[in-house]
C-alpha cells in the first residue's frame, strides 16, 4: 500500500450542491482526480455506473458512491459535506454527507480491509455526528484515518471472518448465522454486517457473520454451522456455499435492507428458528420451495407458482438436451429414414439384420434408404435413445413442478400426472396442470399434523397415494379431454401458419426470448418450442430455430458493442463482453444479464428489437432446427444453416447498433449535466 487513503486535500466542507446526485458524483470525481490518483472521466463513469445499478444513499443522511476501476491508480477516499442535501435514493431522505470510495481494479487486501473498516464505521451514528461537526478538512481527515488504523481484529473481520455479536445469549436462545454480500464487495457488504452485529448485540442474540466481499471470505467453522438455529442472507448477488446450510430456517433480503432494518431481520430469524413451517435452505444449496425471498412475510402465491414452474422447466431441460441432440445425431448419421428403422431396433433387430444395400426390409415393411449398414443402424440406435429421452419431457415437467411446490412428496404424483397427460393427448399443457395440481394437493397434506404413529408413512405412502388418486382422477374424468382438444387446436394453428402469420410468430418468439434474458418469459418460449419437437413437424422445427436464434442475439450483440465502443463500458463489462461471444454462440442468453442489470432501460429494448428481427427472418427463410440447444455447435441439425447464421448476424447487428447509440446519447447527456 502506498500513501494514506485520505488527506485534507480530499475533503470539501459546506459545498453548494451543483445539481442532482449525478452532478455531485461529477464533483467527487473532480476532487479525487485533482490529487492525481485517478483519471477523471474513467472514475466518473465507474461511479455513475455503480449508481445506476444500485442507489448508494444510506439511512442517516449520507451516501457512499464507490467503484473499482482501472481508471483509479491509487485508492482514495473523498468527502463532500453539502450545504444543502441532495437525493441519493435513501428511503429516509436526501444526503448531506457524501463519502466517495475510489479503488483500483487490483486493490490489495490491506486497502480492502481498511475500506471495509470505514464502511462499518459509517453505520455508527456517533461517527457520522463527528463528521458533521468537524470544522476543518484536517479534522475530517483525522477522523476517517482514525477508524482506519490497521488493527488485527478489524482487518480479520473485514476479510470475512465469522464474528460473534453480544456477550452471549441465554442457553436456550437461538444462535444465528448471517452472510452479507453486494455487487462490488466494498461498502454495503460490511455495512450490512455491522448493522446486523449491532442489532444482535442490542437484543442479546449470538450472531456469527460471514462477509463475502472483495477482501475475500473466511467461512463459518463447522462448529458454528452445527450450533446455528437460523440463517440470514443479506445479498444482491449469488452467495457461495449455500449447500452448507441445508435444512436451516432461512431469512433472505437485499443487502440494503440489512443496513436499514437490521433489528427486524434479527427478529425474523429468531422467529424462523422456532417456526416448523419457516422457509429453509434446500439440500441443493438453493432455497426450499415456498421460502421467503421478499422483504416482508411469506412469498406470494403467484411467485411461488412461478418459481415452481421454473423449477420444472429447469429440471426438464437436461431431458430435452439429451433426447433432442441424440435424435439430431441419429438423423445426421443415419439419414431421415432412421425413424422407420428405429422401430425395428427397439424390438430387437441387430446390426446383422441390416443389409448393405440401399433397400431395407424390416419388420415394419420395405424401405428405400439413402444410408445402409452400420451408418443406418447406429443412426437408428441414437434416434431410439433420443426418442425415449424425449418421452420423459411431460412427466419430468409435471413431476418437478410438483416438487417445486411440495418437495419430495409431490414428485411421484407429478410424474404420474404427467404420464396421464401424455396418454390422453394433453401434452405439455396437461403437464403444467397436473404438476400444479399435484404440488398444491401434496403441499396441503404436508400442513396436516398426523398422529405420531402415522407421521412416518405420510411423505412416502399416504401423500403420494392420495394425491395421485386425486390428480389422476381429475385428469381422466374431467380435465384430460378439454386439455387435449386445446392442445390439438394449438398444434393445428401453428402447423397451418405460413407467410405473414409465421413471420409474426417469429417476432413474438424473438421478443419473448429477449425480454428477461433467461427469466420466466424466456423459459416459457423455450418450453413451448421444446415441447413441440416431439411432433417432428416442420412448423415445430421452425419454432425451435426461432427460439434458439433469437436467444443467441443478446450476448452476441453486447459483445459486439463492447468491441465497437469500448469507452462506453467498464473494464469488467469489457471482460464480460469477451466471454459473451462464446456464450452467445452456445445459445446461453444469460450471458447478457450483467449488461441488462447495469443498464436495463437501454439494453433490454435493444435486445428485444434484435431478437424480433431474428425471429422474423428465421420464419421468412423457413429455417428449422431439430436440436433443442447448442447454438452453432449443432449446425448439423439446422437447415438451411445459411439462413440461421444470416438471421443471427442481422439481429445481432441491429441490437448491437441500437444499444451502442442509446449508450452514446446517455453518456453525452451525463457529460452535459456535469
Amino acid at each position: 500500500m502506498s500513501g494514506p487513503l485520505m488527506t485534507p486535500e480530499l475533503v470539501r466542507l459546506e459545498v453548494d450542491p451543483p445539481g442532482d446526485k449525478l452532478a455531485v458524483i461529477g464533483l467527487m470525481a473532480d476532487l479525487i482526480a485533482a490529487t492525481g490518483r485517478a483519471d477523471r472521466a474513467g472514475l466518473e463513469a465507474g461511479l455513475l455506473q455503480r449508481e445506476e445499478s444500485f442507489a448508494t444513499g444510506m439511512p442517516g443522511g449520507f451516501a457512499i458512491p464507490h467503484c473499482r476501476t482501472d481508471a483509479v491508480q491509487e485508492a482514495a477516499l473523498g468527502v463532500l459535506r453539502l450545504a444543502e442535501p441532495v437525493d441519493f435514493g435513501a428511503a429516509d431522505g436526501p444526503a448531506d454527507l457524501i463519502i466517495g470510495i475510489a479503488a483500483p481494479a487490483g486493490t490489495d487486501d490491506q486497502h480492502l480491509q481498511l475500506l471495509a473498516q470505514l464502511s462499518r464505521a459509517l453505520i455508527r451514528p456517533e461517527f457520522l455526528a463527528e463528521l458533521r461537526a468537524a470544522t476543518a478538512p484536517e479534522q475530517v481527515s483525522d477522523l476517517v484515518m482514525g477508524v482506519l488504523e490497521p488493527t488485527e481484529a478489524p482487518a480479520a473481520a473485514a476479510a470475512g471472518t465469522a464474528t460473534s455479536a453480544g456477550d452471549g445469549a441465554p442457553g436456550d436462545a437461538p444462535v444465528l448465522l448471517a452472510i452479507t454480500s453486494c455487487p462490488t464487495g466494498i461498502a454495503h457488504t460490511y455495512m450490512a454486517a455491522e448493522s446486523l452485529e449491532n442489532a444482535a448485540k442490542d437484543k442479546g442474540v449470538t450472531l456469527h457473520v460471514e462477509t463475502q466481499g472483495s477482501g475475500g471470505v473466511t467461512p463459518f467453522t463447522t462448529e458454528q454451522i452445527a450450533a446455528a438455529s437460523a440463517l440470514i442472507v443479506a445479498a444482491d448477488v449469488n452467495i457461495s456455499g449455500r449447500e452448507r446450510f441445508a435444512g436451516l430456517p432461512l431469512v433472505e433480503h437485499p443487502v440494503k435492507r440489512a443496513i436499514s432494518h437490521g433489528p427486524q431481520l434479527i427478529d425474523e430469524a429468531v422467529a424462523a428458528a422456532s417456526d416448523p413451517s419457516a422457509a429453509r435452505v434446500s439440500a441443493g444449496g438453493g432455497s426450499a420451495a415456498g421460502e421467503d425471498t421478499g422483504s416482508a412475510g411469506k412469498q406470494s402465491w403467484p411467485r411461488r407458482i412461478q418459481g415452481a414452474v421454473m423449477t420444472g422447466v429447469s429440471y426438464m431441460i437436461p431431458f430435452v438436451a439429451a433426447g433432442g441432440l441424440l435424435m439430431a445425431l441419429g438423423f445426421l448419421i443415419g439419414g431421415f429414414d432412421v425413424a422407420f428403422v428405429a422401430q425395428d431396433v427397439a424390438t430387437g433387430y441387430s446390426l446383422s439384420s441390416l443389409p448393405g444395400a440401399q433397400e431395407y426390409e424390416g419388420a415394419t415393411g420395405m424401405l428405400q434408404t439413402d444410408r445402409a449398414g452400420l451408418a443406418l443402424y447406429l443412426g437408428a440406435v441414437l434416434f431410439t435413445l433420443g426418442s425415449l429421452g424425449m418421452g420423459f419431457l411431460v412427466a419430468a415437467l409435471s413431476g418437478y413442478i410438483a416438487f417445486g411446490l411440495a418437495g419430495r412428496p409431490g414428485i411421484a404424483p407429478g410424474f404420474i400426472g404427467g404420464a396421464i397427460s401424455l396418454a390422453v393427448g394433453a401434452g405439455f399443457l396437461g403437464g403444467l396442470v397436473t404438476g400444479l395440481l399435484a404440488g398444491l394437493v401434496a403441499l396441503w397434506f404436508t400442513t396436516l399434523t398426523p398422529p405420531r404413529w402415522l407421521a412416518g408413512l405420510m411423505p412416502v405412502v399416504i401423500i403420494p397415494l392420495v394425491t395421485t388418486l386425486v390428480v389422476g382422477g381429475l385428469m381422466l374424468l374431467f380435465l384430460g379431454r378439454p386439455l387435449a382438444a386445446l392442445m390439438t387446436t394449438l398444434q393445428d394453428a401453428l402447423t397451418g401458419m405460413s407467410g405473414s402469420s409465421a413471420i409474426l410468430l417469429g417476432v413474438i418468439i424473438g421478443l419473448m426470448m429477449c425480454f428477461d434474458l433467461g427469466g420466466p418469459v424466456n423459459k416459457a418460449a423455450y418450453l413451448f418450442a421444446t415441447a413441440g419437437l416431439s411432433q417432428g413437424t416442420e412448423a415445430a422445427f421452425e419454432i425451435m430455430a426461432a427460439v434458439m436464434a433469437a436467444g443467441m442475439v443478446p450476448p452476441l450483440a453486447m459483445a459486439l458493442s463492447t468491441v465497437v465502443r469500448r469507452h462506453l463500458y467498464s473494464p469488467v463489462e469489457r471482460e464480460n463482453g469477451a466471454t459473451a461471444w462464446l456464450l452467445g454462440a452456445a445459445f446461453i442468453t444469460e450471458g447478457a444479464i450483467p449488461f441488462a442489470a447495469a443498464d436495463p432501460l437501454r439494453v433490454i429494448p435493444s435486445m428485444m428489437t434484435g431478437g424480433a428481427v431474428t425471429g422474423a427472418l428465421i420464419m421468412a427463410f423457413s429455417v428449422g432446427s431439430q436440436a433443442p440447444h447448442g447454438g452453432i455447435f449443432v449446425a448439423f441439425a439446422i437447415s438451411p444453416i445459411w439462413g440461421f447464421l444470416l438471421a443471427i448476424l442481422v439481429g445481432a447487428l441491429v441490437a448491437g447498433a441500437l444499444v451502442t447509440v442509446l449508450k452514446e446519447v446517455g453518456q453525452r447527456r451525463q457529460g452535459a449535466l456535469a
